[in-house]
């Protein structure tokens, strides 16, 4: 079945066919899905995204993601979810991939 209130509902990316490095969005809309592509050494300084519940899946390499003032080692193949009303930095320890999906926070 469809859902006709979702424009483009069913959409696909295939990550290694998008080009470059960095930060890249992979479909319009929500949840946002960003492919976070850094080399070995490039880190994201801290930064928060308020209302946001956060996945990132680490796809190629190693990444320490911190948040707060805690510190999360993750290699290819680990997935970390938290909140995204923190400090949020992220450092490439080697050069990596990770797909994160920021979802808007449902409401009780």
């Amino acid at each position: 079945m469809t859902d006709s209130t979702v424009p483009g509902s069913t959409e696909l990316v295939h990550l290694p066919d998008l080009d470059g490095d960095g930060r890249g969005v992979l479909f319009e809309g929500e949840p946002r899905t960003v492919r976070l592509a850094l080399d070995e050494g490039d880190s994201i300084p801290p930064h928060e995204h308020p209302g946001r519940e956060i996945v990132c899946h680490v796809l190629d390499g190693e990444l320490t993601m911190t948040l707060g003032e805690t510190d999360h080692e993750l290699v290819a193949g680990d997935v970390l979810r938290f909140d995204g009303d923190q400090d949020i930095s992220s450092t490439a320890e080697t050069d990596a991939v990770a797909l994160l999906v920021l979802a808007e926070e449902s409401v009780s």
